[in-house]
């Protein structure tokens, strides 16, 4: 899916697929949560499960490689905080068994592919192969979008 063709470096996050599957999550978490009584349980679910895609984002967006992973330690919080929030609603019965099955391998998605996301990063800090600037080319460009 398309979220909008606007296009520039900073924008980059919208590629990696722990970003793309997490907004998938968090569509997940607003359509499960929907008839959910407890609106205090039903805010913290939808909250824990948009925070996973919104910290892959602002982490990217940092330029930075420690507050990139920082930001994604803080999406990998999230992930744990939803998922429980998800056993209690299961275990409560606000949500069937198989909604909780379908969540739960979404969840296992997005959580595998941040964990690779972070491995992957962890080893560029080792190799000292990252730039925490953007090329001098975008710096330069009078069109600050790119296509």
């Amino acid at each position: 899916m398309k979220y909008t063709k606007r296009r520039n470096l900073n924008r980059g996050y919208r590629k990696l697929e722990a970003w793309q599957r997490g907004m998938d999550l968090f569509v997940m978490a607003f359509r499960l949560s929907a008839e959910v009584s407890d609106s205090k349980l039903r805010s913290q679910f939808r909250d824990a499960a948009q925070s996973v895609s919104a910290n892959i984002a602002e982490g990217y967006g940092r330029r930075s490689l420690p507050e990139y992973l920082q930001f994604l330690d803080t999406a990998k919080g999230s992930m744990a905080e939803a998922l429980t929030r998800a056993i209690g609603m299961k275990n409560v019965q606000f949500i069937s068994d198989g909604e909780f099955e379908n969540c739960d391998q979404l969840h296992y998605e997005v959580e595998n592919k941040l964990l690779r996301l972070i491995e992957s990063l962890e080893t560029k800090r080792r190799t000292n192969d990252w730039r925490d600037a953007l090329p001098p080319s975008i710096h330069q460009s009078s069109n600050p979008t790119m296509q």
